[in-house]
This record gives structure tokens, C-alpha cells and sequence, in this order.
């Protein structure tokens, strides 16, 4: 896989409507070895944030399709300066890597030009937006398919479709108030897919590329993955806006477009592998099970 420098840092989602002729025999590699540079797209600077931690650079798309509200508060408080110098708080096995403010546990900490609530952003209407359907079952969902690259589920006979908690996704924790998670507590799934999360948190990104910074976070001892010492919590030097950082410092990326039959020939690559290793074929995947292709641009 000479020019895919990441493939499952990302999420996993997918589409496929039937096993097209093109894919047949074909292993990933070979897939994306015969992608088109029209198979890619870049990240847009104004929904892109920069993590920067000590170990590395942390690049999130943000997902204004799904939660715009969300999306606007936290580049407040990003552009705010709220999340500088605040910690990783908690990391949990197979779950969760989240940050906030350990000193703002009652929530009195000013904010800004963002706001303190927000009406819950845990659906939306599925008119509008082109979904790519996977052919497979869900356990969680009517459906599951990609959104803009983003991995999602709908229900047709409701109308309403929504992003589901696969590896690398971001949400806004929250308290038991639907409206009590503006963003000032931020996790990323950093273990099995909790898709019993689906609906009831505001996911509003994911981590397209430096997943490993946060994957490898050393697990807090205390319940639910908390850290109990100060100088155990890993420091947050800034996050900023990538079009709020110079051109020349930004992390320049090309994500695979999930709209072309080369994504479509990747899932069903996925779906039937060709490996030489595989002796068996499952011939169906999960939504959470096919990693996004992200490289660095040339």
C-alpha cells in the first residue's frame, strides 16, 4: 500500500449498494493503487481543528451536517482560547479518551462568546443529505452507511438520520440534561465501537489523522477511566482552528471520497477479502469495520 500513509485512524463506515464487477479479486491495496487524484478530497480549514498535544498534532474534521451548533460553540470556545492548557482527564479501556477543565466541575468557568447549553443535536432530518447505504445489517440501526465520509445510520420511516459512535469519532459529553453538553467536555472513542451512545450524545467530528497520540493514553485508575493525580493528566499545549493557523503550518491531507466507485470498490474489498491470508470470506461488514483512507497530500 505505497501512497496510503493512514487507513484506520480515521472511522469506519461505508456504502456499497451491490458488489460491483470492478472490485472482484481486488485486495484494498490494490484498490487504492488505482485510485484517481478526483477520488480525494482536502479538508476544509474553517471545519478542521488542530489537538496539539506534547506527542504530536491531533487532526479533527469537524461535522456541521450533523450538529452545526455543536460545530459553532466549540470553535467559540476554540477560538476562545478555552481548551489551552487544560488536560486529558480521563482514559478509559476500550471506550473513551476525553478532556475538559478538572477545576470547572460545577461548570461556573466563563465562556466566552460560546455558549453555556445547547439544545440537543443528537439527530437530524435525513432529507438533504446523500446517503451511501451499506447492503448489510445492523444491530443498532434500520441502516448504516457514510455521510459526507462521516459513518451514519437512518430510519426511513421516521425520516431522521444520525452519526454513529465508530472509532475516532468526538462527542460532547454531557451531564443527564439533554441541553448540558455544549462542548467544554470533549471525548473521542478510543476503543470497540459504543454504538449504545447512538442518539444520545451530540457527535460532531472525528479524528482523520494522529489517532495513535490518543489511542495509546495510559488508562486512569480511578472508575471510568479518570485520572486521580494532576501530574498523571497529559497536557493540552492548544487547539486551534486550522484556518485560524498559517497555510505553510497546517497538516495538508487527502481523505478518500466516500461518493466514488473507488470507495465503493474498496468496501466490497472489505467485505471479501483477497489476501492471501484469508481462506474465508464473509461476504458482509459493519459499519464501524472499514477503515477511511487519509494521506498526506504530495
Amino acid at each position: 500500500m505505497k501512497t496510503i500513509l493512514r487507513t484506520g485512524l480515521a472511522l469506519a463506515a461505508a456504502l456499497v449498494i451491490a458488489a460491483p464487477a470492478a472490485a472482484a479479486g481486488k485486495t484494498m491495496a490494490e484498490v487504492l493503487e488505482a485510485s484517481k487524484p478526483t477520488d480525494w478530497r482536502t479538508l476544509d480549514p474553517e471545519n478542521t481543528l488542530y489537538l496539539e498535544l506534547g506527542s504530536g498534532r491531533v487532526v479533527i474534521e469537524l461535522a456541521p451536517q450533523f450538529a452545526p451548533k455543536h460545530v459553532e460553540n466549540v470553535r467559540a470556545l476554540v477560538r476562545g482560547k478555552y481548551f489551552d492548557g487544560l488536560t486529558i482527564v480521563r482514559s478509559q479501556d476500550n471506550f473513551v479518551v476525553q478532556w475538559a477543565d478538572p477545576a470547572d466541575a460545577d461548570h461556573k468557568k466563563p465562556l466566552g462568546a460560546a455558549k453555556k447549553t445547547l439544545e440537543p443535536e443528537f439527530e437530524r432530518r435525513a432529507a438533504g443529505i446523500k446517503f451511501i447505504a451499506l447492503p448489510d445489517p445492523d444491530t443498532y440501526a434500520p441502516q448504516t452507511g457514510f455521510v459526507d465520509g462521516f459513518p451514519a445510520a437512518r430510519d426511513k420511516a421516521d425520516g431522521t438520520a444520525w452519526p454513529v459512535h465508530c472509532y475516532a469519532m468526538v462527542g460532547a459529553g454531557r451531564d443527564n440534561g439533554v441541553d448540558t453538553g455544549p462542548g467544554t467536555e470533549i471525548y473521542v472513542v478510543s476503543g470497540h465501537a459504543p454504538r449504545q451512545l447512538d442518539r444520545n450524545v451530540a457527535l460532531f467530528g472525528r479524528v482523520v489523522y494522529g489517532m495513535e497520540w490518543l489511542a495509546v493514553m495510559p488508562r486512569g485508575p480511578a472508575p471510568m477511566g479518570f485520572y486521580t493525580k494532576a501530574e498523571d493528566r497529559v497536557p493540552i499545549r492548544e487547539i486551534r482552528v486550522a484556518a485560524d493557523v498559517p497555510a505553510d503550518q497546517r497538516t495538508k491531507l487527502e481523505l478518500l471520497r466516500t461518493d466514488t466507485q473507488t470507495f465503493t470498490d474498496l468496501i466490497e474489498a472489505r467485505r471479501n477479502r483477497q489476501d492471501e491470508w484469508y481462506k474465508y470470506k464473509a461476504n458482509r461488514i459493519d459499519v464501524c469495520n472499514v477503515p477511511l483512507p487519509v494521506r498526506l497530500a504530495k
